[in-house]
């Protein structure tokens, strides 16, 4: 019973992997951006 309770914890930490990085792909791109562009305003 003890590896089916395993199977489910790891088929949620995967489905939780892909739906966040579906769901923050725009706000890590857009940090990506500020911080490419703050990074070039600096100097």
């Amino acid at each position: 019973m003890g590896w089916f309770i395993f199977l489910l914890v790891v088929a949620a930490v995967v489905a939780g992997v892909f739906w966040a990085r579906k769901h923050f792909r725009v706000e890590i791109e857009r940090a990506r951006r500020i911080r490419r562009a703050n990074r070039n305003g600096s100097k």
